[in-house]
């Protein structure tokens, strides 16, 4: 089980390292210590559901209507447009510093709400979980070991990314951090909303 497990594993991971908007958002909120629990637990949940209905073969639904694609495409590009522009304006603006009473300043809903629409409004999230995954799980015996695999990377993933921000959190005491971090936010949602247009 575990030649199943494994495999499973390492491409969930693989997919997943690659820094984007979701994870981008993760580190943040680490370093900010905002609903941090709920939000590593809700990207990973998401990815749990989109990999099981990768794994359940409905990668093939998903190509049999090409329109949703684009529908999810530039939906998805407006999204990150928009957020990427009030990161920037963060930037732009400055901030006092790293909040270190444990307080967030964003409430729950609103917090959660922007992890599920980084989460799934990228048509990434689908290429990667239901058509890339799924795909690759139907060369195993066990497509649920596979898919278990790949499942618990994501929580390893967003828990660890989470949780290890807070390692750093010394430097973002330091107002400048996080207009650099903020910058870098933006300008990635805007590469990746660019590469969602142009694709």
């Amino acid at each position: 089980m575990m030649t199943t497990y494994l495999p499973g594993f390492a491409l969930g991971f693989s997919l997943i390292l690659a820094i984007g908007a979701q994870n981008a958002f993760v580190l943040r909120q680490g370093l900010r210590g905002e609903h941090l629990f709920w939000v590593c637990l809700t990207c990973a949940a998401s990815d749990a559901i989109l990999i099981s209905v990768g794994v359940a073969g409905f990668g093939s639904l998903a190509r049999a209507f090409p329109k949703v694609e684009p529908i999810m495409r530039y939906g998805g590009a407006a999204f990150l447009f928009g957020y990427g522009a009030l990161a920037l304006r963060a930037a732009w603006r400055g901030s006092s510093g790293l909040n270190t009473n444990g307080r967030g300043q964003g409430g729950l809903a609103a917090t959660l709400a922007t992890a599920l629409a980084l989460t799934w409004l990228n048509p990434h999230v689908y290429l990667d979980t239901v058509v890339l995954i799924g795909a690759v799980s139907a060369q195993y015996d066990s497509r649920v070991m596979f898919a278990a695999g790949a499942i618990s990377a994501s929580f390893v993933f967003f828990f660890s990314l989470g949780y290890g921000a807070r390692l750093i959190a010394p430097v973002f005491q330091r107002p400048q951090a996080w207009r650099v971090l903020d910058a870098g936010v933006g300008l990635t949602m805007w590469v990746i909303a660019v590469k969602l247009i142009t694709m």
